[in-house]
C-alpha cells in the first residue's frame, strides 16, 4: 500500500535554482529597460502597463504548472489490479494467492486442492489428447503429469492431475468419457506421486541395485497397489514346484510373471487395473538389472553392549549364513525351535534357505564377539502382508535381545511402506508376546486353534525405532 505522503510529487530542488537565476535575470533586465525609457514622456505608464503584463504571466505560469505535473509519467503496469494478467499470463491473481492451497490449483471460490491419479484409454488419432485436456481445463483442472502407454488398439493416458477440492472423481469421470476416454479409472494421489517418472525409476534401480531384498518392494512402488509373490522352483520339502516363466516373461491382463533370477517365478497381481506393455516392460527391465547383479546384502553392523558387558553384532545375514545358522539350531532346544516353527522340529533346517533368500524378505543376524550366530530375525514378504520370526538361542534368551531384533525389523518395514507386521506364536511363548508389547503400537490378538496371531499396526509416529540395551556403535 503507497500512503498519501509518499504519493506526493518529490520536490526537485534543481528547477527551484534554475527559477531563481531566471528571476534575478529577470530583475535585471526590467531594471535596464526602466532606466531606459523611465525618462520618456510616456515612460511611467509603460512601466506599469509591463508590470500588470508580468504579474498576469506570472500568474498563469503558476496556475499551469500545479495543473500538469514536472513528475515523469507513471507506468500503467505497475499500477495494474493484481490479477489484471498482461498478456504474456504471468500475473498472479488475488484469488490465486487466497484461494490456493498446498499444491493447488486456483478457482473461483475454492479453498483447496485434491491430487488425482487417473487413466484412460482414447483413440491414436489426432486430437484425442486435446479433447481430454480442453475437457479437464473446464474443470479448471491441472495437468501435472502425463504419460502415454501405447496399446495395439489406442493408448492409455495417465495423469496427476491437481483439481479444486470440490469436484468428486463421478463428475471428472463422466467429463473425461464425454470427451472420449474410455476405460477410465481415478484415484487419489499424494505428495511422493508428484516424482517425475524417469526420477522414480532410477531411484527404485539404485535401491535394487544395493540389495537384493528391494526388487519386490521396487517392483509394488513401480506398479502401484499390487500383489507380489516369489513362488520357488523347489520347496522346503526339496520337491519341485512346478513354477516356471520363460526367460522373456508373461503377461495376462492384470497378472504379469517373471522369472525370479533366484529360481522360481515372481507373480505380480493387480485385479482393479490391467498392466501396460510399458509396464511390463519397466518390470521386466528391473528385474533383468538383479539378474546380472547377483546375490548382494548390505554389509553394515552395529555393535551393541548388552546389561552384563558382552558385546554382540546386529547385522545383515543370507544365504552364506546357513552353516552358522544350522549349528544354532544344533545348540537350541526342542522347546525354543517348536515355539518358533509350529511343527515338526526335524524338518526345522528345511526352512533356513528358503528363510535366508533376500527375495523372501529381509534377515538380521546376532553374533558374538567370537562370531558366533546366536539369533535370527526374519522379516517375511506375504503378499500384501508381512510377517515378523525371531530364534534367539536358549543361553542368549532374556537378555534384551528378541526385543532388540523386533524393533528393528519393525523399522524396516515401514521403510519399505508396509501398514502392519504380524507375528505367529504361541500363548505360552510369553517372550514373544512381551516383546510385540514392549513396540508401543496399536496390537490386534486373534487365537486360532492354539495359534496366536498378533498384529501391530504401523504409524509415522509410533514406528519402532532401534534401541539398543546400552552402547552402540556403527561400522
Amino acid at each position: 500500500m503507497t500512503s498519501a505522503k509518499s504519493a506526493r510529487r518529490p520536490h526537485h530542488w534543481r528547477r527551484d535554482l534554475i527559477e531563481l537565476a531566471a528571476l534575478f535575470t529577470a530583475v535585471a533586465v526590467a531594471d535596464a529597460i526602466a532606466n531606459l525609457i523611465g525618462h520618456q514622456p510616456d515612460g511611467p505608464y509603460l512601466l506599469m502597463a509591463s508590470a500588470v503584463a508580468l504579474v498576469a504571466t506570472a500568474a498563469f505560469h503558476t496556475w499551469w504548472a500545479r495543473r500538469h505535473s514536472h513528475a515523469p509519467p507513471s507506468d500503467e503496469a505497475d499500477v495494474a489490479p493484481v490479477g489484471a494478467g498482461a498478456a504474456g499470463g504471468t500475473g498472479t491473481s488475488a484469488g490465486e494467492a487466497e484461494g490456493t492451497g498446498e499444491g493447488g490449483v486456483v478457482g473461483a471460490g475454492e479453498t483447496g486442492t485434491t491430487l488425482w491419479r487417473m487413466r484412460t484409454t482414447v483413440l491414436d488419432a489426432p486430437g484425442s489428447l486435446a479433447a481430454l485436456c480442453t475437457a479437464l481445463a473446464g474443470l479448471r483442472v491441472d495437468i501435472l503429469t502425463l504419460q502415454t502407454h501405447p496399446l495395439a488398439q489406442g493408448t492409455v493416458d495417465e495423469f496427476l492431475l491437481r483439481a479444486p477440492a470440490s469436484l468428486q472423481a463421478q463428475e471428472l469421470s463422466r467429463k473425461i468419457a464425454a470427451a472420449g476416454g474410455a476405460s477410465t479409472w481415478i484415484e487419489r494421489a499424494d505428495a511422493h506421486d508428484l516424482v517425475d517418472t524417469p526420477t522414480r525409476v532410477l531411484s527404485l534401480a539404485t535401491r535394487t541395485a544395493l540389495d537384493a531384498a528391494e526388487l519386490p518392494l521396487a517392483l509394488r512402488q513401480l506398479l502401484g497397489r499390487c500383489t507380489i509373490h516369489s513362488l520357488p522352483a523347489v520347496s522346503v520339502t526339496g520337491r519341485a514346484t512346478g513354477q516356471s516363466a520363460p526367460v522373456e516373461g508373461v503377461l495376462e491382463e492384470t497378472v504379469m510373471r517373471l522369472r525370479d533370477p533366484s529360481g522360481g517365478v515372481i507373480s505380480v497381481e493387480r485385479p482393479y487395473l490391467p498392466f501396460t506393455p510399458t509396464e511390463f516392460a519397466r518390470a521386466r527391465a528391473l528385474v533383468e538389472l538383479d539378474a546380472r547383479l547377483g546375490p548382494r546384502v548390505p554389509r553394515s553392523e552395529d555393535v551393541l553392549t548388552l546389561p552384563e558387558g558382552n558385546e554382540i553384532t546386529v547385522r545383515r545375514a543370507d544365504q552364506g549364513d546357513l552353516t552358522a545358522a544350522r549349528a544354532m539350531h544344533d545348540r537350541c532346544s526342542q522347546d525354543t525351535l517348536g515355539l518358533r516353527y509350529h511343527g515338526p522340529v526335524a524338518d526345522a533346517d528345511r526352512y533356513l534357505d528358503h528363510l535366508l533368500s533376500p527375495r523372501f524378505g529381509r534377515t538380521l543376524a546376532v553374533q558374538t564377539a567370537s562370531g558366533r550366530l546366536v539369533a535370527l530375525g526374519h522379516l517375511l514378504w506375504d503378499g500384501d502382508e508381512t510377517e515378523v520370526a525371531l530364534l534367539v538361542e536358549d543361553d542368549w534368551q532374556r537378555r534384551g535381545i528378541g526385543s532388540e531384533l523386533l524393533r528393528r525389523l519393525v523399522a524396516l518395514a515401514e521403510e519399505a511402506g508396509c501398514d502392519s507386521v504380524y507375528a505367529v506364536t504361541q500363548s505360552r511363548n510369553t517372550g514373544m508376546v512381551a516383546a510385540m508389547r514392549a513396540l508401543e503400537l496399536p496390537l490386534d490378538y486373534q487365537i486360532e486353534e492354539g495359534t496366536l496371531v498378533i498384529t501391530a499396526r504401523l504409524s509415522s509416529e509410533g514406528a519402532a525405532r532401534p534401541s539398543a540395551p546400552t552402547e552402540r556403535a556403527r561400522r
